[in-house]
């Protein structure tokens, strides 16, 4: 036998003798006890006369984690099988996860289907029958985008100026009267934002229903969102790059302008994206303010307009096939129109990121 064949053996044993090559379970185990544990789960569900699918799924999963813990504590020892216990249980944390969001797609995508075409999307409910078929959008796609973009145009700046604030000029009781706020913000329903601009704009002012009315309660439920994302991404900046360019005698708001917004502006413009995304469902303002409307107003400063998720309210108040297929196509668009934000928001976030030498 050759030195370096002797010395390899040598190493072999030596790494055996100090226990650092533990037995291990076959690849196909995990497999193994995985169909082991479906077997025994339907056998069980068969014969307790479980007849809903998603029981044997639990059962099957406890006795998957189970078994497989019990094999490799038995073959692998006790550190190796809580290792798999722990990954186990990832695993099954990311399938709750992932199946409840899974089956909504599925559902919302299987029902929609059945009446979204193009009439659909470029037609009102003016002059439609609640209990016969026909009608669709428009009129409240054309409102929720409106609605929507007031909103962010009157909650970005202010949100952003807000962060900016709290990172680069807070430092006493206003800041942190501020960040209460903010705080207590968060936390609001949105059946309060609504009522409070109720109370304000149309009864305290005169005003009428209207899509900027809707706008204002949905930009008092985005502004916390935007002002808490701005104020975590600029947190990020690193204080040597502020440093850096206070060194070379630029002045503090154009450090912010220049050097520490677009580093930043990657992360901020996804909060912003999120926070658009996470109005754009809301239907408890939008019905006391908007007031609903059958017919297209593209005017969002006088009178009553529809909204995505209130013709969806309202199609389901209707109690009939007819107008549940139009609220399960409404709520496909816009389960759609989220998406495109969120997309939207990556891309942007992806291409205005500071770009990085090697």
């Amino acid at each position: 036998m050759s030195a370096a064949g002797t010395h390899a053996v040598t190493r072999a044993d030596r790494a055996d003798a100090l226990g650092i090559h533990q037995p291990r379970l076959p690849r196909w185990a995990p497999a193994g006890v995985a169909v082991a544990a479906a077997a025994v789960a339907v056998a069980t569900g068969l014969g307790a006369g479980l007849a809903s699918r998603v029981q044997w799924g639990l059962i099957a999963a406890v006795l998957f984690v189970a078994g497989l813990y019990a094999v490799s504590a038995r073959a692998e020892g006790a550190r190796k099988a809580k290792d798999r216990l722990a990954t186990s249980l990832v695993w099954g944390a990311l399938l709750l996860a992932v199946i409840p969001l899974a089956s909504l797609i599925w559902e919302t995508v299987r029902q929609g289907v059945k009446v979204l075409d193009g009439y659909f999307l470029t037609h009102s409910m003016n002059g439609v029958v609640a209990i016969a078929p026909g009608g669709g959008i428009y009129h409240a796609l054309l409102g929720t985008v409106e609605q929507v973009a007031l909103a962010a145009a009157m909650a970005t700046p202010i949100g952003l100026l807000t962060g900016v604030y709290l990172v680069e000029y807070g430092s006493g009781r206003l800041a942190k009267a501020v960040t209460f706020f903010v705080d207590v913000m968060t936390g609001i329903p949105s059946i309060v934002a609504g009522l409070f601009v109720l109370s304000v704009w149309i009864m305290g002012l005169g005003f009428g229903y209207s899509g900027l009315a809707g706008s204002f309660a949905l930009a008092i439920l985005m502004l916390p969102i935007v002002v808490r994302s701005t104020e975590e991404m600029l947190k990020l900046v690193p204080n040597e790059l502020r440093e850096a360019s206070y060194a070379l005698g630029v002045p503090k708001w154009k450090t912010i302008l220049k050097v520490v917004l677009p580093t930043s502006i990657g992360g901020i413009t996804t909060g912003v994206m999120l926070a658009v995304a996470r109005i754009t469902g809301e239907t408890a303002p939008l019905l006391l303010l908007v007031f609903g409307n059958p017919a297209i107003n593209p005017d969002p400063f006088e009178g009553a307009q529809a909204s995505l998720p209130l013709y969806i309210y309202e199609q389901w108040a209707n109690g009939n096939d007819a107008s549940f297929d139009r609220a399960w196509a409404a709520a496909l668009v816009l389960i759609v129109f989220v998406m495109l934000l969120n997309l939207l928001a990556r891309l942007i976030a992806r291409f205005k990121a500071p770009k990085t030498g090697r």
